[in-house]
C-alpha cells in the first residue's frame, strides 16, 4: 500500500476484519471439527454394518466375531476421541491468537503467536502417532517400514541352525 509492505491486513472497516477474522476460525477450526466426527462416525457405521452381516453368517453362538466387532469399534471410537480431542486443544491456541490478532494487531505478543504455532505444528507431527497406537493394521504397517536387521537362514523348524546371514542397508556378512 503505497508502496509499503505490511505484514498483516488493512481492512476498509471493522465490520469486514470481524466477518473475516469470525470466518477464519470456523472454517479452519470448527468445521474442520465438524469433518473428524463425520467421518468417523461414518466409518463406524460400516464397521457395525459389517458386523451385523458377518454375524448373520456366522454359526450360532460364536463369540469370537462379536468380540472382535466389539474390539474394532471401540478402536474406533477411541482413535475418534482422541484425534479429535488433540486437534481440539492443540489448535485452539493458535485460532484464538489469530482471531485477537486480526481484531487488534498492535498489540500482538509474538511469544504467545509462536508457542501457539508451535502447538498446532506438533499435533500435526502426533497425529500418525495416534493413529500407530490405536490401529492395529496401521501399526503393522508401520512396523514393515521400520528398517532393521534382517537375519535369514535361523534356527528352522527341525532345530537345526544354518548360516547366518545378516543383511543391514545392503551390506551383507556371513558367519
Amino acid at each position: 500500500m503505497d508502496g509499503m509492505c505490511y505484514a498483516y491486513a488493512i481492512w476498509p472497516n471493522e465490520t469486514t476484519m470481524i466477518i473475516t477474522s469470525v470466518y477464519s476460525v470456523t472454517s479452519f477450526y470448527f468445521i474442520i471439527l465438524l469433518i473428524f466426527i463425520f467421518c468417523y462416525w461414518r466409518i463406524l457405521v460400516v464397521i457395525r454394518r459389517q458386523a451385523s452381516v458377518m454375524a448373520a453368517h456366522s454359526s450360532p453362538g460364536s463369540s469370537a466375531a462379536q468380540a472382535q466387532s466389539h474390539h474394532i469399534q471401540s478402536s474406533v471410537i477411541k482413535t475418534m476421541f482422541l484425534v479429535c480431542a488433540f486437534y481440539a486443544i492443540m489448535w485452539l491456541p493458535y485460532n484464538i491468537c489469530t482471531l485477537y490478532i486480526n481484531v487488534s494487531p498492535n498489540l500482538l505478543n509474538t511469544g504467545y503467536y509462536y508457542a501457539s504455532l508451535f502447538l498446532a505444528f506438533l499435533y500435526i507431527c502426533i497425529n500418525p502417532f495416534i493413529y500407530a497406537a490405536k490401529f492395529d493394521p496401521v501399526k503393522q504397517v508401520l512396523l514393515r517400514m521400520i528398517p532393521c536387521k534382517k537375519i535369514a537362514g535361523q534356527a528352522n523348524d527341525s532345530g537345526n541352525a544354518g548360516p547366518r546371514v545378516v543383511t543391514v542397508r545392503g551390506i551383507h556378512a556371513s558367519n
